[in-house]
This record gives C-alpha cells, sequence and structure tokens, in this order.
C-alpha cells in the first residue's frame, strides 16, 4: 500500500462553505478512483501555532498499490478537483510513501 499526504495553503482564509465544498469533494473520490482504500481529510486545528506555517487543509489517502497512486493524479475525478483550487492555492506540500509495517 501507498500513503499520500498533502497540506494546502491558501491565498487567503476559505470561508465555511468553500471549506465544506472542497471537503466535500475530496470525500467523493474514493466511490469514483479505483485503488483509494482510505481516505481523511480536514481543516487544520492545531493549537501549534509556531508549525502551521499557514496550511490549513489536511488530506491523507490509502491506495492499494503505487500503480492506484500514479493512476490518481490524472484521474478526471481528481483533476475536476484541483480545478476547484485554481486561483486559491499559495502553496501544496505533498508526500508519498510506501507503508511499510516494520516496527
Amino acid at each position: 500500500m501507498y500513503e499520500h499526504l498533502v497540506s494546502f495553503k491558501f491565498k487567503e482564509e476559505l470561508s465555511a462553505s468553500l471549506e465544506k465544498e472542497l471537503l466535500d469533494a475530496l470525500y467523493a473520490l474514493p466511490s469514483e478512483i479505483p485503488g483509494i482504500v482510505e481516505l481523511t481529510a480536514g481543516i487544520n486545528e492545531t493549537t501549534e501555532t509556531g508549525n502551521i506555517q499557514g496550511y490549513t487543509l489536511g488530506l491523507r489517502v490509502t491506495f492499494a498499490d503505487q500503480q492506484a497512486l500514479l493512476a490518481y493524479g490524472p484521474h478526471p475525478a481528481h483533476q475536476s478537483f484541483v480545478s476547484k483550487l485554481d486561483g486559491l492555492i499559495d502553496n501544496v506540500i505533498v508526500i508519498d510513501y510506501p507503508i511499510s509495517n516494520k516496527k
């Protein structure tokens, strides 16, 4: 399995309705894109103010395998979500890694 972590930094604070629209769009992805095992997303509520750096929306997607992760980016449902971000994003951090059961 592969983990896909994303932190979004927006140019300005989003309205509650736009936050809900983006979260709803993210939570619709597992029903539209094969290979998504689990998806969680939310608005940052950390109290660690020194570490936020303006990143306010987080996303974690677990994929069945690397092929599913690679197919996710160009998938039309993902591209539809990306188009909702047009003009809103200041920066995005993405981390992808294979999940290991080693402890």
